[in-house]
């Protein structure tokens, strides 16, 4: 989602010794489809094309405008409930599209992760769809109505998405840090409710990976005494340690993600036909807070760390194919997949047909809840609770 924050060029600094590794760039198995692109195969990718923006155009036409304007008139903490649970329905649909139409093999290795409810997740970002595979582990947590991205604003110009982006408030960011830091914080102290669990995903490399991005990184690297990365680019400090000076009294705990694939790294159009990738990795090693320093220097300075470590870790995956421990977490369940996503389809069958076959009420009511929400989306537009009292103790950390 390339969405974490920070001015350009905004390394981290240390003092870490230089690796002794010459700056070559490891080489990513990219080969051949997992499966063969057919006909059937982009008949599929156009109906998958066809049913998402559908299916979350009409949840959100319907029922968008009721979870989050009316409902939030009288409680904040309902509406964000009732409106990820919707969504979370809708998200649901991916990992089930993944897993159990692609067939996509995920592997989950490293610390079992358990059920926390305010979590700092941060991973390598290796291709344009990193962030939609980190939904497979919300979903088996429970917690996949909870995720939240710092991502680029251009992603807010996507018809339909940015609705949903801004609905579940993501945190959309220009990477100008000027900009950025008082719009992540803002954001981040409205979600402070320990009511409201949180799994913040955050991509400290600020891009995806590519060979040119690496031999700049290095270059960066070398000229600055700090590490040659070969797996993953040099971290950028500013937006992670943003993001953990707001949350840290609220953290439960902080997860660190390495993702990797074989045999070829997948796109956003790989997923829709259901070509590849054939088997998606994911290790996680869950941190402390206590354990993560709290001035900014010495905060820069673990995060080089992590990412030298997540580098070693992705080398040996490239040697043997595997991250230790593997088996972490267990299959998702067919018929829960399966039965969310006919409710999914069958609400979305029915308001089709409640806007094209009935009344032209619903027709108008369609056409003022889309401009409702593409007003409160160039706006940044969130209804505040005016009726009752909001909720006490919002921003303290809930107790063990």
């Amino acid at each position: 989602m390339n969405g974490s924050p920070g001015s350009q060029g905004n390394h981290v600094n240390g003092k870490q010794v230089q690796s002794a590794d010459p700056p070559i760039l490891s080489v990513f198995n990219n080969g051949p489809r997992h499966r063969p692109l057919t006909a059937l195969r982009r008949c599929r990718g156009i109906l998958c094309l066809v049913i998402m923006p559908l299916t979350a155009f009409m949840m959100m036409v319907y029922l968008a405008p009721v979870t989050t304007f009316v409902v939030r008139l009288f409680s904040v903490h309902y509406s964000r409930k009732w409106t990820c649970f919707l969504f979370g329905m809708w998200l649901a649909m991916f990992p089930f599209l993944f897993e159990k139409i692609n067939r996509t093999r995920f592997v989950f290795s490293g610390e079992k992760v358990p059920p926390k409810e305010c979590v700092l997740l941060f991973a390598n970002h290796r291709t344009e769809v990193d962030w939609m595979y980190l939904w497979d582990l919300a979903l088996r947590k429970g917690r996949l109505q909870s995720i939240k991205y710092i991502l680029k604003k251009s992603l807010m110009k996507l018809p339909i998405f940015n609705w949903a982006f801004h609905i579940i408030e993501f945190i959309p960011v220009e990477r100008n840090w000027e900009i950025d830091e008082p719009q992540i914080r803002r954001k981040l102290t409205g979600l402070k409710n320990p009511k409201d669990p949180l799994w913040l995903a955050v991509f400290p490399e600020g891009t995806d990976y590519s060979e040119k991005k690496c031999m700049k990184s290095q270059e960066y690297a070398a000229e600055h005494g700090l590490p040659i990365l070969k797996n993953v680019l040099l971290p950028k400090i500013k937006g992670f340690n943003c993001c953990l000076q707001e949350l840290r009294s609220n953290l439960d705990a902080v997860y660190d993600i390495t993702i990797a694939y074989k045999h070829r790294l997948p796109t956003f159009m790989d997923n829709v036909y259901g070509v590849d990738p054939s088997e998606v990795h994911i290790h996680t090693e869950i941190i402390q807070v206590s354990d993560i320093p709290v001035p900014e220097d010495e905060v820069s300075d673990w995060l080089m760390e992590r990412f030298r470590l997540k580098d070693e870790l992705l080398s040996e995956f490239l040697k043997l194919g595997h991250f230790p421990n593997e088996g972490t977490e267990e299959e998702m369940s067919t018929l829960k997949c399966v039965a969310n996503f006919v409710a999914v389809i069958g609400m979305t069958c029915v308001l089709s047909y409640l806007t094209l076959f009935t009344s032209v009420w619903f027709r108008i009511f369609v056409v003022c809840s889309a401009s409702f929400l593409t007003f409160a989306t160039l706006y940044g537009v969130h209804v505040p609770q005016l009726v009752g009292v909001p909720e006490a103790g919002a921003h303290a950390k809930k107790s063990s």
